[in-house]
């Protein structure tokens, strides 16, 4: 058996900012990292696309609002210290109907009131700074916003980790918690190793790993499939930076956007399908136990009921290449399939309560000797340092 002073579970950018984190306040410490797959930032930390996002859509004084800013600034100081590239490229969220007005100031003022800086500009200045914008009526142009490679921040956090001596174990999947007087033992598929307190960043299976020592958890994960396409390179040209839509409120997914690429290029999407299993990235993958533990669940069968609708437009996008166009269209009308090809999907891990309530926000479940991070979707990766800080605060307690 191994021994550590804290376990952390994910090897993810908050299970790896945790123990950055960790390792600055408490250098005596020794921290051992477990990661089920054979390489970090496996999952959604090295599927995503990469934004800095601001916080202008998140409500006022929430976690999510309140980590992303303060986040946002530790994620680029981390950067410029570590010579890690990124870049303010700005974004535009456009109305393209009268309809969405209200919904586009209502977001500006929410902006304003976290601290971002943006500005609801006209058509004029909107195709200034993205030419091809021509549908739009308005827009709010966020400059603060940027883009950046959240695996090479994974991989510099863990070279400092290592050379701090803590310990990174790879291929370990949790299978069992098991609590003592004094401590705890994580059972993994590479051994067993113990600590006096652990910590739960494991994502797209945090409500399982809850599990293990609570019992249950307060929301089960719903796996939903974000579906991606690329620009090829002759079409690089109608995207200048950020373009993204006016959101629905109703709804915790942004809709299909542009997104310039810290490494070049330019990626369509997501659209939003649920997925078959929870590592489900592409449509033939199936997990009949999984799947069966999604739908059985009650609060997915209640939010299925609300949103049968949307969901089935989301689904036709998976299934039909010209309605993801049509969707694209209106944000850039010049946009064809013929500019499109297939990128890699990504999974979102959506916190779902019993009553069928999306968990908008970060969350946590405590027991003296475990913090379970339930929630971390977007911004989770801009929010990094910040929920990092969180987590140990809440460890601190404990300790």
């Amino acid at each position: 058996m191994t021994e550590a002073n804290i376990l952390i579970i994910g090897g993810g950018i908050v299970g790896l900012a945790t123990a950055h984190t960790l390792c600055r306040r408490y250098p005596d410490k020794h921290i051992t990292v477990l990661e089920k797959e054979p390489t970090l930032a496996y999952h959604q930390t090295g599927r995503n696309s990469g934004v800095l996002h601001s916080g202008i859509y998140y409500k006022p004084n929430s976690l999510k609002a309140v980590n992303c800013r303060t986040g946002k600034q530790m994620m680029e100081a981390f950067c410029e210290r570590e010579g890690i590239p990124f870049s303010h490229v700005g974004k535009v969220i456009v109305a393209t109907d009268e309809s969405e007005r209200p919904r586009l100031n209502n977001l500006y003022e929410r902006g304003r009131a976290n601290g971002v800086r943006c500005e609801l500009i006209g058509r004029e200045r909107l195709l200034e700074l993205e030419p091809h914008v021509h549908n739009a009526i308005a827009a709010i142009h966020v400059p603060e916003a940027g883009i950046v490679d959240y695996k090479q921040v994974c991989e510099r956090l863990a070279d400092g980790l290592r050379a701090a001596g803590h310990n990174i174990v790879l291929g370990a999947e949790v299978t069992a918690i098991v609590e003592r007087p004094g401590g705890l033992t994580a059972v993994t598929t590479r051994g067993d190793y113990s600590g006096a307190y652990l910590v739960n960043c494991a994502g797209l299976h945090s409500d399982r790993v809850t599990q293990m020592s609570a019992g249950q958890a307060p929301a089960q994960i719903i796996p939903f499939r974000g579906e991606y396409f690329e620009l090829k390179p002759e079409a690089w040209h109608l995207c200048t930076a950020l373009i993204y839509p006016v959101p629905d409120p109703n709804f915790p997914f942004l809709g299909v956007h542009f997104t310039r690429m810290i490494s070049g290029g330019v990626e369509c999407g997501p659209n939003a399908v649920l997925a078959f299993a929870r590592e489900g990235y592409h449509l033939t993958d199936f997990n009949a136990r999984e799947l069966w533990q999604t739908l059985s669940y009650p609060g997915f069968r209640k939010l299925a009921g609300r949103y049968w609708k949307m969901g089935m437009g989301e689904m036709w996008r998976s299934a039909n290449k010209g309605a993801f166009v049509h969707a694209l269209q209106r944000l850039v009308p010049e946009i064809q399939a013929e500019h499109l090809e297939a990128a890699p999907a990504g999974i979102r891990a959506q916190a779902l309560a019993p009553d069928g309530s999306l968990l908008d926000d970060f969350a946590f479940h405590e027991t003296p000797r475990i913090v379970n991070v339930i929630n971390a979707p977007s911004p989770a990766a801009t929010s990094a340092f910040s929920v990092a800080e969180t987590v140990v605060d809440k460890l601190e307690e404990h300790m």
